[in-house]
């Protein structure tokens, strides 16, 4: 996942430097990127179940026929000889599991469902970064588990939290070009505001909805987030938004945004340049004052140390998607 640079300042004359250091990463990545793709050749599987757009009736047809999805893309990720796409494919058409959506092609799209989404009144949509991929996929699903706990834990007597897992769209490698851009981002935008759609549709009431977007997910949230019908925007360990303030996104939403002490992302820097015609960075650092979102605590949180159950960040983000802000602690 590309980063920020701190909420420290940065001085001017420093910019050609860090400008010259993204164009050495886009050619490295211009290199090292078809490499490593041409040694992962694709693995079959069928396509996608058709489903009509989800309803409160229908759950559960679709999600029994995404879990047959599923176990058929194992089956013939087995044939080919790839293991470990089978084993991931076969652990998602497990009986107790939810998905709004499976496509086992390529690096694969799922959207997964923890809690009773029809009757939920509290939703927590959880928007992944670079490196995620249905073979990655359990890395993942352990973050938005976590997040399912901390909300059931946290939550009022008589809510019905919910959180959806949303491996909605291609994320960049972690060494690519495409990690350095808004591209992927603005390609999944439409997706991720068709799911908050979708989970309208499926709740019937007024849910309050989070979207909790992770790393380079905060790009996607950015690109998405123009008079979005969520409640709030949760962005950590972000590399900007692509916006240079919370007020640019046009969003009606609240915007919060944490980093942990322990974030790498911190030492990236924050800026956006025109380099071989492409528009690489994002733009303002999330926290700092210049973007203005409200700042909650995340202590001492690695780059992939929000979702560890019990910690500040997870227990902040709950608090966030319960609509509990006045229990919020502040950075």
């Amino acid at each position: 996942m590309p980063g920020g640079v701190g909420s420290r300042r940065v001085p001017r004359r420093r910019g050609g430097r860090w400008v010259r250091a993204l164009l050495a990463g886009l050619i490295t990545a211009a290199v090292v990127a078809p490499l490593s793709a041409a040694a992962r050749p694709e693995v079959p599987a069928p396509a996608p179940a058709s489903l009509a757009p989800p309803t409160a009736r229908t759950l559960s047809e679709g999600y029994a026929a995404n879990r047959a999805n599923a176990a058929e893309a194992a089956r013939m990720a087995a044939a080919h000889g790839a293991d470990r796409r089978a084993a991931a494919d076969r652990s998602m058409a497990a009986p107790a599991r939810q998905f709004l959506v499976f496509d086992g092609r390529g690096s694969g799209r799922a959207t997964e469902v923890f809690g009773d989404l029809a009757h939920a009144d509290r939703v927590a949509v959880l928007v992944p970064g670079s490196d995620t991929s249905i073979d990655t996929y359990d890395r993942f699903r352990r973050a938005a588990a976590a997040l399912y706990g901390e909300l059931v834990r946290g939550a009022p007597p008589g809510s019905r939290p919910a959180v959806l897992a949303w491996l909605g769209y291609d994320t960049p490698g972690t060494v690519s070009t495409a990690v350095l851009t808004t591209g992927r981002a603005e390609q999944a935008a439409p997706r991720l505001r068709a799911l908050v759609g979708d989970v309208r549709r499926v709740t019937g009431g007024r849910p309050h909805i989070t979207l909790v977007c992770h790393s380079y997910g905060s790009v996607v949230c950015g690109r998405a987030a123009a008079g979005l019908d969520v409640d709030a925007l949760a962005l950590v360990g972000s590399p900007g938004t692509g916006a240079d303030s919370a007020a640019a996104l046009h969003t009606p939403a609240r915007v919060w945004a944490a980093r942990g002490s322990g974030d790498w992302v911190a030492d990236v820097p924050h800026v956006r340049a025109e380099v071989l015609g492409t528009t690489v960075g994002f733009g303002t650092d999330p926290v700092s004052p210049a973007f203005g979102a409200r700042l909650f605590d995340a202590a001492d949180a690695d780059h992939s140390g929000y979702f560890t159950p019990g910690s500040t960040a997870l227990v902040n983000l709950a608090r966030i998607a319960l609509g509990g802000t006045p229990e919020v602690t502040h950075a």
